[in-house]
């Protein structure tokens, strides 16, 4: 069972294996593995001990940062998460700590959240994926219908007026065109937020 996994010079953290999301783009639609290559579909859940024993393989201070990261929404167990970033920064206080997520927390715990990450997270990578809410129902279809895409803007609003590193992403052309990268650019300064262009990988 792959818990953690080393990605350039990151090691990523693979928690879960559900999402409210089901991505048309998504590698858990399309493949059994990241990059071809570690398979991370997760026979079960590991429990916290297990994810403490599987990072204290790493000497993390060798490696840029710490990613929350897997073929599921790491903030499906929110709490777990949390206690894990703690453990980490314990550790190794320099250690950077990214959580890559669909931004849907607020609504899979039905309250606010953004605040339980200071201290203990530096930096969230929220998936815009477009900007238009009824492509990102089409894209994304997730559970929580037309209250996600809003949802996730106010978490990363929320985020960063609590301090939090927030980037929001696209994907690339073709994916993603120069207008309606301009147009997501428009909603990230709206949000006080940054916006990453991801490549396009086939």
């Amino acid at each position: 069972m792959t818990i953690t996994y080393k990605v350039k010079n990151g090691i990523y953290v693979n928690l879960t294996n559900r999402c409210p999301c089901a991505c048309t783009f998504c590698l858990r639609q399309n493949g059994p593995g990241i990059y071809g290559s570690n398979p991370l579909w997760l026979e079960r859940e590991p429990t916290l001990d297990e994810v403490k024993a599987s990072i204290d393989g790493w000497d993390l201070p060798q490696y840029d940062e710490v990613v929350f990261c897997g073929y599921g929404e790491p903030t499906e167990r929110l709490a777990d998460l949390l206690e894990i970033a703690a453990y980490i920064k314990a550790k190794s206080p320099s250690t950077r700590i990214r959580v890559n997520t669909n931004g849907l927390a607020d609504l899979i715990y039905n309250r606010s959240t953004a605040a339980e990450f200071v201290g203990k997270v530096d930096c969230v990578s929220i998936s815009l994926n477009t900007d238009d809410p009824q492509e990102y129902l089409d894209v994304c279809r997730p559970k929580f219908g037309a209250a996600a895409y809003p949802a996730l803007q106010k978490f990363a609003a929320d985020a960063a007026a609590a301090g939090l590193d927030v980037v929001m992403t696209v994907v690339d052309e073709p994916v993603t065109s120069k207008e309606k990268q301009a147009r997501c650019q428009a909603i990230c300064d709206r949000l006080g937020v940054r916006l990453r262009i991801r490549p396009f990988e086939k």
